[in-house]
């Protein structure tokens, strides 16, 4: 019998937070803080569970229909449709609250929701599967069953026009790509699928817009290179096929904006910009610094960070960070994947010598680590301030200034 639940709050993930009369906490899918709902239970641990909501029973004010009709046939790709922008920016404050207080060790931090940015057609980047009529799918939650989406709320306009239109080989992982300022456009096709068959050369499997650049996985792996180009802060950055990137100029222009004011105003000597990728930080918020080092384990996005900083200063190094044998700067820019840096990489940070440090984290939880590895060093957590990269989803991102005690 499904239980009835009470949500108190919101975890790093998205799932809303509840006890069970028992006792134990309960992390619920598709629950919003403040209502009452009924339950069902998908997985037991010792010390806590995970359920799905079946009924809400006294909904949240911040409840509202998913705007886009593919939630209700089951898309897996925006898992906060249910609440208002202002509700979900309201939980991404709250997860990175919570985070740093219970992880952090930091009594009261100071979490600003910072700017808000467009909820629409703002992705430039969609990473999906072909069905089996060779349409574009997302998966559906918590499967791997695709689902067609000939139209996507969250998706730049020219990107969705080739999800909708395009036709690629049945089972195959389809990555479109879009330079949102420059108009450039590009696919990566792979997987089995994709494969060049007898007499059947990709091309002819794949039918895209002439504008469009096809390139597959094999031909990535052989050596061929493919790029797009974007412009963020006035600045073109190329971006190769395997390069990350943010989700689209605006967000990336936030957080370079966010990056810059936790560096701090006067900012000059030498930066470290570390998990740099393609030089996004480098280029634009460390422009003041007269020598900056980019460490990145990318190939294809070192070699992009070596392009985009021709005109500057920069050493790019390819390495692992957590490897990477300190060098004394001034500052440090770290923007770790989402598992954060973890006490290889404070290690390296607190190795620079550096008093000041923008830490750029898409993962509340974490931040939350990170905070502790890094007090433990002698940093102070100063502010930390989200950028609403991701609307209708529980990821965040989140630009923290830390400053280190000249007794440390």
């Amino acid at each position: 019998m499904p239980d009835l639940l009470r949500i108190d709050g919101v975890a790093a993930g998205g799932a809303g937070v509840a006890r069970s009369p028992s006792g134990r906490v309960v992390f619920v899918d598709g629950a919003l803080p403040g209502e009452v709902v009924t339950a069902e239970v998908t997985a037991e641990r010792r010390d806590h569970a995970r359920a799905a909501v079946r009924d809400v029973v006294e909904p949240a004010p911040g409840r509202v229909a998913p705007p886009c009709p593919y939630v209700a046939a089951g898309c897996g790709g925006c898992g906060w449709q249910h609440a208002t922008v202002t509700t979900q920016r309201d939980m991404r404050v709250a997860m990175v609250t919570e985070a740093l207080t219970r992880l952090g060790g930091v009594a009261e931090p100071v979490v600003d929701p910072g700017p808000g940015l467009p909820a629409t057609g703002y992705r430039t980047t969609l990473r999906g599967v072909a069905d089996s009529e060779g349409r574009f799918a997302l998966r559906k939650r918590l499967s791997h069953d695709p689902v067609a989406v000939p139209g996507c709320l969250v998706a730049h306009p020219r990107l969705a026009e080739v999800a909708a239109g395009g036709r690629f080989p049945p089972g195959a992982t389809v990555t479109i790509r879009v330079g949102a300022r420059t108009g450039d456009r590009m696919v990566i096709v792979d997987g089995a699928a994709a494969q060049v068959g007898p007499g059947q050369p990709a091309a002819e499997r794949i039918d895209v817009p002439g504008d469009v650049r096809v390139v597959t996985g094999a031909e990535l792996e052989s050596g061929r290179r493919a790029w797009l180009f974007e412009e963020v802060a006035g600045m073109r950055f190329r971006v190769s096929a395997r390069s990350f990137f943010q989700a689209g100029p605006e967000a990336a222009e936030a957080l370079v904006t966010e990056v810059a004011a936790a560096l701090g105003e006067g900012a000059r000597g030498s930066l470290a910009d570390l998990y740099g990728g393609v030089g996004l930080f480098a280029a634009s918020a460390g422009g003041a610094y007269e020598r900056v080092t980019v460490v990145e384990s990318s190939p294809s996005a070192c070699a992009d960070a070596r392009v985009n900083l021709a005109s500057r200063a920069a050493r790019v190094t390819h390495g692992d960070v957590r490897r990477w044998r300190p060098r004394r700067v001034d500052a440090v820019v770290a923007d770790p994947p989402r598992a954060g840096l973890g006490r290889a990489g404070a290690r390296v940070v607190a190795g620079t010598g550096a008093r000041r440090l923008a830490l750029v984290s898409c993962d509340a939880a974490a931040l939350g680590r990170d905070t502790a590895l890094l007090r433990a060093r002698g940093f102070d957590l100063e502010r930390s301030t989200l950028v609403d990269a991701f609307p209708h989803t529980p990821h965040v991102e989140v630009v923290s200034r830390f400053r280190r005690g000249h007794g440390s």
